[in-house]
């Protein structure tokens, strides 16, 4: 616990923060001349955490059970928060604090000599309304070192009913033994409340983070395959597939499936008897789906094997922008690198090619041709293909005509005149129409040029053209929600590489391919040399990434539970449990929430099992599983300990950024705020001992990084109005980061800091062991600091960093002289430039798209660049710092326990 002053009358209603005992405590007599309380050290994880807990269990326990027997009795949901606020906490005497009073901080440590710490920020963003010490607040950088430190390179073993995994940030070695790895299935809490009026009472929500196709890591076991006839079948009555959970009675003759609560059938050439009293198959280890968490199904049915298509636009101002000649080179490039077969030259992937205007041309590639024919098609409100056969064809038997027409499409002259715009939805219909008469899916790669216009008559209510309400500016029209859903059907996955920048007014692009498991690129015509990098990678990942395609996904939960909500980038299905996509890769993550029906077993636990169909690039057809189980307890104090901050930061991220399509942002913001505040006054009533005073802030210890992640979350491009970003950055931002996993999430909302100099002189590269808050008091003027986000890479480069460090990594001299943007590092031989540009290729790498490398100098105007991802100060933008938003969250929710 750390002490927080507490709110005056003539204060403003405010919030702050508190672990779980094993702090010190100190009188505030120690502090006379000290206008702030003191500071608590939090030794997490120490015996005396749980010693203090458990004095208090039994009565907290009861009080946890009293509130909830009185939240039975027909309680109208309205006034069951009023019934968990209703006894008063203890208070101590109140802290005067005036608004910007500073004054000494001291920090006392268990066994340890006192030290004071004059600690002064070096931006006004930095400092805190009430007088807090940004630095002593729970830190995300320390939470994510101390879980790397226990965990990296080690092995969590995931069994049923397991503890806590590791963090998403943290890189491990996953074993199997019946529970699915976390990276795969992780739940927002690894305890289950029995009740849910208990979970109510703990105004956190009950949910999981799915991601179907999750990477192995190197050096754990390939996931286990099994073919369909022989791998023994799920349950028969609600389609839940054969995993651990399922419990075997009648030796081994029926199956109690935890999904429906049923019991089925073994069919007779599946059976096997079971032995012990644990009533467990004999065959169980040799047997996958009896013994693992995750493993997959090969499907005796075959489908047709995933296309290529790609749309080149050749109106007149992409044949005048000069950037066809190097996109037709690097797609040629590409195609003949692509992953060959065993003994095959080249690749027999299926490709297709096609032009477009104002019409369609396509292009019949078949061998038996002396050479590719054009087909043009001028009426595209009702597309009609004049052949089929050669409009897809394997790359090993087109190589040439495909050489051909790529390096002839620069020198095309255009017929069209384009000065009213190219609808983007035309390359769509037509890719969807070559795809659909075929019966295949595939990826369809759109390199548009003109300017983005809409396609038919939309409704204003629908879209952000002609509207002020901030809660349609994210809703796709009508026509790209149908044309999005047939893509889905067909499993056609959109890719579209705007080249030339566009207007703000125009229309978004965006929707069709993200809804389609595709994505958004956009380049400023491919003059310079960072966009043709950029390009040219972003090109690469998209066709060599493993795809899923013509893909559905379904959740089955316990049946005392059901999925109330699925959020993501998707087109929903019938069911909240049931999500159709197009495509998706080993990124695409999607957040499941849950809800009571009944009261859970608490002997038998929680079962959750993600099961996605899908077919592979080759045409076969395959069912992945996924099954967690989890522990139930009827204690709300167990149940706040197994929440982590980073899953929670993830699972609202994508509640709230697809509600955006619906409600005012302010009501978002709000109401993430509420929610926060809630569950710090829940827990603090039901979880900590009587003697916690109001000026202490109390939060479960893997939560302590949750109110910097929820403030970050609140002052986000997508959520803040007012922001100097455009329309269509909001929009693209709130799909990529709809698309992320919860590693890539939290990095987003909290950047990586690193700091490059201090770390190179002493001879070691730079990791991620050594980040910093991220706030301006931890950079200094004689520092290099590289700030990593999935979506920004920016290198801050200080007033004072010595003459030498410039020559060794930008080969100069000057500060004055080093260009402020956009830039790339030269190629230094010195050990500087190589652990930098290594560092600098490895964090690319882990990204969902290509970056440029923004280069920051101290003082800059370019610097607001950099402040908008120092999330722990105030944002350029209205956003309240971290010590200021933990205050508030602090304050009010003391004052809903009074």
């Amino acid at each position: 616990m750390m002490d927080v002053p507490t709110a005056n009358q003539s204060q403003t209603p405010c919030q702050p923060w508190a672990g779980q005992n094993g702090w010190s405590p100190a009188s505030p007599q120690e502090h006379p001349c000290n206008p702030l309380p003191s500071f608590y050290h939090l030794n997490l994880g120490s015996p005396s955490d749980q010693r203090t807990c458990h004095d208090h269990l039994q009565a907290s326990n009861q009080r946890c059970q009293n509130d909830i027997a009185s939240c039975r009795s027909n309680t109208p949901q309205s006034t069951l928060y009023s019934r968990l606020t209703s006894s008063p906490i203890q208070q101590q005497p109140h802290w005067t604090l005036s608004p910007g009073s500073k004054g000494t901080i001291n920090e006392f440590v268990p066994n340890a000599t006192p030290q004071d710490r004059n600690i002064t920020p070096q931006s006004p963003n930095s400092e805190s309304r009430y007088g807090l010490d940004p630095e002593l607040l729970p830190s995300a950088v320390k939470v994510i070192a101390e879980d790397r430190a226990e965990w990296e390179g080690k092995v969590f073993v995931s069994e049923p009913f397991s503890r806590l995994p590791p963090l998403a940030t943290t890189s491990c070695l996953i074993e199997d033994r019946g529970n699915a790895s976390p990276f795969a299935i992780r739940s927002a809490s690894y305890c289950v409340p029995c009740e849910g009026q208990a979970a109510l009472l703990s105004r956190l929500p009950l949910g999981a983070l799915v991601t179907p196709l999750a990477k192995q890591t190197a050096g754990e076991k390939p996931l286990p395959l099994c073919k369909e006839p022989e791998c023994v079948m799920g349950c028969g009555w609600c389609g839940a597939s054969m995993c651990p959970a399922m419990s075997w009675q009648d030796c081994g003759q029926r199956f109690y499936c935890p999904f429906c609560g049923k019991l089925s059938e073994v069919p007779w050439q599946h059976y096997q008897p079971t032995k012990g009293v644990e009533g467990v198959r004999v065959d169980k280890d040799t047997r996958p789906e009896l013994s693992m968490g995750s493993y997959e199904i090969l499907n005796s049915q075959k489908g047709e094997p995933a296309a290529l298509l790609i749309a080149l636009d050749v109106s007149a101002s992409a044949l005048r922008g000069g950037h066809l000649e190097f996109a037709t080179q690097q797609i040629l490039t590409l195609l003949h690198s692509l992953k060959r077969e065993d003994g095959e030259a080249t690749s027999d992937v299926r490709v297709g090619l096609m032009t477009y205007d104002s019409r369609i041309h396509l292009y019949d590639l078949s061998p038996a041709l002396s050479r590719p024919h054009m087909l043009v098609i001028t009426e595209t409100d009702d597309l009609q293909l004049p052949v089929r056969e050669g409009l897809l064809v394997p790359l090993k038997d087109c190589k040439d005509g495909i050489d051909s027409v790529l390096q002839l499409i620069p020198q095309f002259s255009s017929e069209c005149d384009d000065s009213g715009g190219v609808p983007m939805e035309l390359p769509v219909k037509a890719g969807l129409a070559v795809l659909q008469a075929l019966s295949c899916p595939g990826k369809l790669l759109i390199f548009h040029t003109a300017p983005l216009i809409e396609m038919g008559h939309t409704n204003t209510s629908s879209g952000f053209f002609g509207s002020n309400k901030p809660k349609s500016i994210f809703q796709p029209s009508e026509l790209a929600v149908s044309l999005a859903k047939e893509c889905v059907s067909q499993g056609c996955g959109v890719h579209l590489f705007v080249l030339a920048q566009q207007d703000v007014g125009g229309a978004w692009p965006g929707h069709i391919p993200y809804l389609t498991g595709g994505a958004l690129y956009t380049y400023s015509h491919l003059q310079g040399e960072l966009d043709r990098e950029r390009f040219s990678t972003d090109l690469k990942r998209i066709v060599e990434t493993d795809t899923g395609y013509k893909a559905e996904l379904r959740i089955f939960v316990s049946k005392d539970l059901r999925v109330s909500g699925c959020y993501g980038l998707f087109i929903p299905g019938p069911s909240p449990g049931q999500v159709p996509m197009a495509t998706l890769d080993w990124l695409t993550t999607l957040a499941v929430e849950l809800a009571h029906t009944r009261a859970l077993d608490e002997a038998r636990g929680v079962a959750i099992q993600a099961v996605l169909s899908y077919s592979t690039q080759t045409g076969d057809r395959r069912t992945r599983v996924h099954t967690l189980t989890l522990r139930c307890s009827r204690h709300l104090q167990e149940i706040f300990r197994q929440y982590q901050a980073q899953t929670l930061l993830t699972f609202y991220c994508k509640k709230v950024y697809c509600a955006v399509l619906e409600r005012p942002l302010h009501e978002l913001r709000e109401e993430l705020q509420t929610e926060a505040t809630e569950a710090l006054a829940s827990y603090r009533k039901h979880c900590c001992s009587a003697s916690v005073s109001a000026g202490q802030l109390v939060l479960p210890q893997y939560l302590r990084a949750l109110p910097v992640y929820i403030n970050s979350l609140r002052k986000s491009e997508v959520l803040l109005p007012g922001l100097r970003s455009s329309v269509h950055q909001r929009l693209q931002q709130r799909c990529q980061v709809l698309s992320m996993d919860a590693c890539s999430t939290s990095t987003h909302f909290y950047p990586l800091l690193l700091p490059l100099v201090c770390t190179i002189t002493h001879g070691s590269c730079p990791n991620r062991e050594e980040a910093l808050r991220c706030s301006a008091a931890s950079l200094e003027p004689r520092g290099l600091y590289l700030v990593h986000t999935p979506l920004t890479l920016l290198l801050w480069v200080g007033t004072q960093v010595p003459v030498c460090t410039l020559v060794e990594l930008f080969n100069t001299s000057c500060f004055s002289s080093l260009p402020s943007g956009e830039t790339k590092l030269p190629v230094l031989d010195n050990p500087l430039s190589v652990s930098v540009r290594s560092l600098i290729n490895t964090l690319n790498s882990q990204t969902p798209c290509a970056r440029k490398l923004w280069v920051v100098k101290q003082g800059d105007t370019c610097e607001e660049a950099l402040q908008r991802h120092l999330v722990e100060d105030k944002s350029p933008n209205g956003g309240a710092s971290y010590a200021d938003f933990l205050y508030h969250l602090h304050v009010n929710s003391v004052r809903l326990l009074q």
